[in-house]
């Protein structure tokens, strides 16, 4: 079985070295040089790995197949698997990105759209769901806001605070509107003197 460990981000300095987000809890264990990699796609890989190191709170990676940052950006976006015999059995507090990618988001019955994305964050995790219109919505994989996740009936149930899912949309609004506000506001007071 294969079980995703990693995905690759932008290029990193000019030796090859890329970002990479981590989705694994035991990266010291995953990315030590001379880890092979299955690669999706297959035609970024396989990668092996000659060094890794942490630039702060990013994990930086160095394959013997990448000598240059032009090779770097060709990998952007790749995802990095590893071949496993087994998943823990007794894990059963997480989930991984391959097993939520593809379900029904739903809030009660009724279906908001599909997860497109698990991000692992240092504090919590979030899962992106993508809604009928395109947009991508942020949602933290808290108990309270995703108390179900029912892999084989293929959804994800969600409670979500109210405003949830309006918060993105507000977000990108709030400043045009405030913007123009202002124009007017600057333009009345020039247009009385």
């Amino acid at each position: 079985m294969q079980l995703q460990v990693a995905r690759i981000g932008k290029p990193h300095g000019i030796r090859g070295e890329v970002t990479v987000q981590v989705l694994t809890d035991a990266p010291e264990d995953r990315f030590v040089p001379g880890t092979e990699f299955v690669v999706e796609p297959a035609s970024a890989g396989p990668l092996t790995v000659r060094s890794a190191r942490w630039n702060k709170d990013i994990l930086l990676l160095g394959f013997d197949e990448v000598a240059d940052r032009n090779r770097a950006e060709t990998l952007r976006g790749a995802k990095l698997f590893i071949e496993t015999e087994e998943l823990d059995e007794d894990d059963d507090e997480g989930w991984y990105e391959h097993e939520l990618v593809g379900l029904e988001a739903r809030v009660g019955s009724r279906a908001v759209g599909k997860i497109s994305a698990l991000n692992t964050m240092p504090v919590q995790d979030l899962l992106v769901v993508e809604t009928p219109d395109g947009k991508e919505i942020l949602i933290p994989f808290v108990e309270q806001i995703v108390p179900e996740v029912n892999i084989a009936e293929g959804y994800v149930l969600l409670t979500p605070p109210a405003g949830l899912f309006e918060i993105n949309e507000e977000g990108g609004e709030d400043p045009e509107t405030r913007g123009s506000d202002s124009a007017e506001d600057e333009a009345e007071p020039e247009a009385r003197a």
